[in-house]
């Protein structure tokens, strides 16, 4: 298999896009194997975010099978719901992982409101923490709404200048349930009482797909995954 780093000499765009065609190699393999690759080329370069909805969980198993020593990071806006908290401390003493926490609260003692959260803290904190990897890992799915339909399983970012690695990019939501009960991994209780998404407590509602997120605002997406 061809390398997931640039060739030397090979025609990149300004933002440093990288080719093509590595992307499409990537679609027909399981979601193990694409982690496998992604370890191969860039650990301890590369981290997984977390926000400790089912499908991070899958992919905290999955990763640290791989390499015990994995990076795990989470943004912590100060307002997550209690039982992710909870969801947070489960998964650390079940799985041994240390999970990496970067602050999004205001440095300034602003109070808190989605507009910035989403907006400015969120990202920031997120762009924090990608300086310097070479890759990232996230448990995008494409089922999970229109703005995430056409996500590559590997694609390059160009606007932050890494690899982003979606494995679970084309899993449906029984493929999800059915390895968290395969391998009997916590999960957030929040899923069992309608939320398919969940995010920060005020901004997240119970609903199907990401229609919980923002609910009425016109807006699926908080800035992490967008562009």
């Amino acid at each position: 298999m061809r390398s997931l780093t640039p060739e030397a000499g090979a025609a990149q765009s300004p933002a440093l896009a990288g080719p093509a065609p590595i992307g499409i190699e990537a679609e027909p393999l399981s979601a193990r194997e694409v982690l496998a690759r992604a370890v191969a080329e860039h650990h301890p370069h590369m981290a997984l975010a977390c926000s400790f909805q089912k499908e991070e969980a899958v992919l905290v198993h999955m990763l640290l099978e791989l390499v015990p020593d994995a990076r795990v990071f989470t943004i912590d806006t100060g307002v997550l719901f209690p039982e992710t908290y909870a969801t947070w401390r489960e998964l650390e003493q079940r799985t041994g992982v240390r999970v990496e926490v970067i602050d999004a609260l205001s440095p300034d003692g602003r109070p808190w409101s989605a507009d910035r959260c989403c907006g400015e803290r969120k990202v920031a904190a997120l762009e924090r923490m990608l300086a310097g990897l070479d890759a990232w890992v996230t448990g995008v799915r494409r089922e999970q709404s229109s703005t995430r339909a056409t996500t590559p399983k590997l694609g390059w970012d160009s606007g932050r200048g890494l690899w982003k690695v979606s494995p679970l990019a084309d899993w449906t939501e029984d493929q999800v349930w059915d390895y968290l009960e395969e391998h009997d991994l916590p999960y957030n209780p929040l899923h069992d009482r309608g939320y398919a998404s969940i995010g920060c407590a005020p901004c997240t509602l119970p609903g199907s797909g990401r229609e919980g997120r923002w609910a009425g605002q016109g807006k699926t997406e908080c800035g992490l995954h967008v562009g």
